[in-house]
């Protein structure tokens, strides 16, 4: 039974890993037998690389800015060619900009579009292509809860974060038959710097706590098992699902 949840001869690709929940799925990749490489836009990975190597396992960190899709393609191409393929892909990283609706900027919607969006298309497509050529693969999405609902303020996370299942279950439906299995992982409220302005805010967090019922918030290690499950063997008939972890919140 164990053997269904290794990653032993795996090599793992996870953006946004420096810390949060990134940080977490990497470090828990390791833990069940991955090697990493640890994707990010500068030179700040560095407590990340420890706690892997303490591991006993092998990173390597690589700066591209996901944010720049024009150059994207080509970041990809050339990542490629100098580690070759990588059997598991987790899109993690993401950026939030709270402003109304009423005068939520361009600027703002755009960027969270291409980092959050754009860039999953674009290196899910170019990593994919080994993964078709071997016949097996495993692409994780981190959507979220606003992959569901609207919130508020942030019109460009939730309309990027709807399009990241809508892509997931696009994605299955064309690679599943070539061995390739594409799911996203939604987490609930978590303790991380994207909403580290929610629990400041007393009124909001009081709001956010009264509805879950685990009552709580949840801390980036709740999604290793779920990103571990996903990476692993044991989903390899999961195709197309959005996987919600959070404490119950969904189901109020």
């Amino acid at each position: 039974m164990a053997g269904l949840f290794s990653l032993e001869g795996k090599t793992a690709l996870v953006t946004g890993a420096r810390t949060g929940i990134g940080q977490a799925i990497a470090v828990g990749l390791a833990e069940a037998g991955a090697d990493i490489i640890l994707l990010g836009h500068q030179n700040n990975m560095q407590e990340t690389e420890q706690m892997i190597e303490s591991l006993g396992k092998k990173y390597k960190s690589v700066i591209v800015d996901l944010g720049n899709i024009t150059e994207l393609p080509t970041k990809c191409d050339e990542l490629i060619a100098e580690i070759g393929h990588v059997d598991i892909l987790v899109n993690n990283a993401g950026i939030i900009r709270r402003e109304p609706a009423i005068d939520h900027s361009l600027s703002n919607w755009q960027a969270v579009i291409d980092t959050n969006l754009n860039s999953v298309f674009i290196i899910s497509q170019k990593f994919a292509k080994s993964m078709i050529e071997k016949g097996a693969g495993k692409i994780i999405n981190i959507a979220s809860l606003l992959s569901f609902q609207g919130g508020i303020t942030v019109p460009g996370y939730a309309a990027s974060k709807h399009g990241v299942t809508g892509l997931t279950k696009a994605l299955a439906n064309e690679w599943a038959s070539k061995g390739i299995q594409i799911n996203a992982i939604a987490p609930g409220y978590i303790e991380t710097n994207n909403t580290e302005a929610l629990r400041a805010d007393e009124e909001r967090n009081k709001s956010i706590l009264g509805r879950i019922p685990a009552a709580s918030w949840g801390t980036p290690s709740d999604l290793v098992g779920a990103a571990v499950f996903l990476a692993s063997p044991a989903s390899n008939y999961v195709n197309g699902h959005v996987l919600v972890v959070d404490g119950g919140w969904m189901a109020r």
